[in-house]
């Protein structure tokens, strides 16, 4: 049947399985709009504040249902404001498809109004782009466009259509999507056995997951892992999830904000198995004496990755999930109590502390955790909040928290939070913020609100841009250089003014009585908990130094 572009990429969206897209109308993109507003019984399209919080929905949306998440916008300024989340999903391998739509094909490259070469601007940053002049290549532009996101290391993929593209007419012919199939055809026999030599001669084995053991959805595999090598486990911010943190063998997070228990273990381990991740910067402190006692294997989809960061002793390249499924079979079960009793110690002798007096961040996540009895999907936006998110709430399972942790965006949770509350219904969502981030993007409670999305936003509010303030107070001579936010912004009146219920807390007890409240409303809730200026996260490793030096306030 003959169908115009505008109809081929409604078509092609449902046909991928899309429920849902994140966007914002223009001019360039009105004739898919007008497609929309007809199959509004097919898809739905959720219209947000800004794009860029399109964008950061679409990659919530992914992250916590592990579907490919889709967003749009129009031409020039509208495609360029969904370029940070795009960066955002590219950096933590996230499968999105943003469509944009440009000036017609004949204006192209001509400086015309609200034209932009996204798809040169969004190179570094895609997986892959595409831009479409011939309405004839667009049905298998859209189908590769969702292959390319979804196999291997997922990530982002941007179409742009020019707008007489989309009011051309071409014959279409439905399809059945190609099944993605695990990445396994890497993944060598010989790679198993020397890995399989390697854990029987271990004695102090340690397991470090992190972000694609929580996309391959691996976290069966790893938990039987684990116990079949009885290894202690540690993870990255990206693999919260892939191991249980209620379980007995985890010992925190690891790297500039990690445990001392995961620290010191891992410096003195004999051998660490790194599952899906990339060894960033903030894990590995100096990289010259990360793991020095240790071999390293490491198992990964990307063959990018490995020697990348950290030279491997050995390694399996392709799906973890596939990799563990080959891994297990062949190996027997070890005995390593002597090791997992002194990393038992370890954290019995540095557990993170919840400070018993006044309001503090680690007092407010653990709370959460709490009257969540661990169940409710956390996002965050990036900073001291975010840190604590991730020591003091318990990931059981894969796609609970999602935060940046690649590209660092101030701005990313509320929008991650409301992609996450449209894919998750009956679910409750947090997203845990300071008052800097929530500035960033705080528009978007209107869209909450519009969509009747029962977000809790939790802001730690301490009146400044807190981990700056931290390295400004640690390693700056406490020169406080444009970190303030003092100026009297009433967050429960803003939140009031865009529909949301709007509550204050400035004591334990008040915190208590307002997350109670904010758990039993059925419409978006902002809490605005007031901390201390000065608090900081503990334990922290100094820029470049060895990961066994983590301090905390107790040795300052």
């Amino acid at each position: 049947m003959e169908l115009t572009g505008a109809q081929i990429v409604i078509e092609c969206l449902v046909e991928q399985g899309v429920d849902t897209v994140f966007g914002y109308p223009g001019g360039a993109i009105l004739n898919v709009y007008d497609e929309l507003y007809k199959n509004k019984d097919r898809i739905r399209h959720i219209l947000t504040s800004h794009e860029q919080g399109a964008s950061h929905a679409a990659d919530g949306y992914a992250r916590s249902t592990g579907k490919v998440g889709v967003c749009m916008a129009t031409s020039g300024p509208g495609a360029t404001n969904l370029v940070t989340g795009i960066a955002t999903a590219y950096m933590d391998s996230v499968p999105i498809v943003a469509i944009t739509c440009n000036v017609a094909v004949p204006l192209l490259g001509k400086d015309s109004f609200q034209e932009v070469d996204i798809a040169g601007v969004t190179m570094p940053v895609t997986k892959h782009n595409f831009i479409v002049k011939d309405v004839r290549d667009l049905a298998p532009t859209i189908r590769r466009a969702f292959r390319i996101a979804k196999s291997g290391r997922p990530g982002p993929v941007l179409i742009d259509i020019p707008k007489d593209v989309t009011g051309n007419r071409t014959e279409y012919e439905a399809a059945v999507p190609e099944v993605i199939e695990r990445k396994t055809a890497d993944i060598r026999e010989s790679d198993i056995d020397e890995a399989v030599s390697m854990i029987k001669k271990a004695t102090k084995p340690y397991i470090f997951v992190g972000g694609g053991a929580v996309i391959s959805r691996a976290a069966d595999e790893v938990r039987e892992f684990a116990d079949l090598i009885d290894a202690p486990v540690c993870d990255s911010l990206m693999g919260k999830g892939a191991y249980p943190g209620s379980g007995r063998r985890y010992t925190g997070m690891l790297g500039m904000h990690g445990t001392k228990a995961s620290n010191l273990g891992v410096s003195s381990c004999d051998l660490l198995i790194a599952i899906g991740t990339r060894f960033s910067d903030r894990v590995l402190g100096n990289p010259k004496t990360f793991a020095s006692n240790a071999k390293v294997l490491q198992i990964d989809v990307d063959p990018a990755e490995i020697n990348k960061n950290i030279i491997a002793d050995a390694q399996i390249i392709g799906d973890v999930r596939e990799a563990l499924r080959q891994l297990i079979p062949k190996l027997d079960k070890q005995d390593h109590h002597h090791w997992m009793d002194h990393m038992a110690d370890l954290c019995r002798k540095f557990p993170l502390e919840v400070p018993k007096q006044g309001l503090t961040g680690p007092y407010a996540v653990r709370k959460i955790y709490e009257e969540t009895k661990g169940n409710a999907i956390i996002s965050t936006e990036v900073g001291q909040h975010q840190m604590w998110a991730a020591q003091y709430y318990l990931y059981d399972r894969p796609g609970q928290l999602l935060t940046s942790g690649g590209l660092g965006t101030m701005g990313y949770g509320l929008g991650a939070s409301i992609g996450a509350a449209v894919g998750n219904p009956g679910c409750k969502v947090i997203n845990i913020a300071g008052d800097g981030c929530f500035r960033m993007n705080m528009n978007e409670i209107a869209t909450a609100v519009r969509n009747k999305l029962p977000i809790v936003e939790v802001i730690m509010n301490n009146h400044v841009l807190g981990m700056v303030r931290q390295w400004q107070d640690l390693f700056y001579g406490k020169r406080y250089s444009n970190t303030i936010l003092d100026d009297g912004v009433d967050y429960v009146k803003l939140a009031e003014a865009m529909g949301a219920k709007g509550l204050r807390a400035t004591s334990q007890k008040e915190f208590d009585s307002a997350i109670r409240t904010a758990m039993d409303e059925d419409t978006p809730v902002v809490i605005d908990a007031i901390i201390g200026s000065d608090d900081k996260v503990w334990p922290m490793v100094a820029p470049g130094k060895p990961i066994a030096e983590c301090f905390d306030q107790s040795d300052l």
